[in-house]
């Protein structure tokens, strides 16, 4: 890659949405989790407006499980400044790696990964920069995690990611994946179209081969992807952002 780091507003964000929120129970038994009521919106309407305010434009939207909701509630995001899209896994739930090798011609050769129920606190610009000067194929925002919100799965030491293993993760793993990545379009050679794919996986691949970099965050997340998680996200929220 260039130097010369792209403008935020020229890459697009990948927001997978698609999964079927099992852990939610009945919460999201009607409406994906992407819609799930938090702070007076739906969870992802406060994605949006993050990624807005960071100077993102072009959002796709990855979506599978009930994604027709979420399409109706959204339309093309311009109430929201923003310019939405949408891939569709189809039949089958794609996975993450899946539903971005399907989203391809939708995203470009270089574009944002965020997860649809984290919510994040990244500098954008910052990490746009720090790719550009790499010549990795995908870029971790890693937060250093000791285990507290989950088991952490990153060796990150140094300003350099190390090892990441989501399925067995190393013992000196200390950091975590925060739920934002960079990708460039050659980092999915390997997911045939159409298969059901894990983006855990392309990392681990990548990070085995030293074409992974990493960005470390110092923000804690927040998640709606359990019942706890979605409790302190509102809890969160309802202050207005207050820890």
């Amino acid at each position: 890659m260039s130097a010369e780091a792209p403008d935020v507003a020229r890459v697009p964000v990948a927001l997978l949405c698609g999964g079927r929120a099992t852990r939610l129970g009945e919460l999201a038994q009607a409406v994906p989790k992407a819609l799930v009521e938090v702070a007076g919106r739906p969870f992802v309407e406060h994605q949006l407006r993050g990624f807005e305010q960071a100077g993102v434009r072009r959002v796709v939207l990855c979506v599978g499980h009930l994604g027709d909701q979420i399409e109706q509630r959204l339309g093309d995001g311009r109430a929201l400044g923003l310019e939405l899209a949408y891939s569709r896994d189809g039949e089958r739930l794609l996975g993450t790696a899946g539903a971005l090798q399907r989203a391809l011609p939708l995203l470009g050769g270089l574009f944002w990964v965020v997860y649809g129920d984290s919510y994040t606190f990244v500098d954008y610009r910052a990490v746009l920069a720090s790719f550009a000067r790499s010549d990795a194929l995908a870029l971790m925002t890693v937060f250093r995690n000791e285990g507290r919100w989950d088991r952490s799965n990153v060796v990150y030491r140094d300003g350099r990611l190390l090892r990441y293993d989501k399925s067995a993760p190393a013992p000196a793993s200390t950091h975590i994946d925060y739920g934002v990545s960079l990708l460039r379009a050659e980092a999915l050679d390997g997911v045939p179209p159409g298969a059901p794919a894990d983006l855990a996986d392309v990392f681990r691949g990548l990070s085995a081969q030293g074409r992974l970099a990493g960005f470390e965050v110092t923000r804690r997340f927040y998640e709606i992807g359990s019942p706890e998680g979605l409790a302190e996200t509102r809890a969160y929220l309802e202050t207005g952002g207050v820890p």
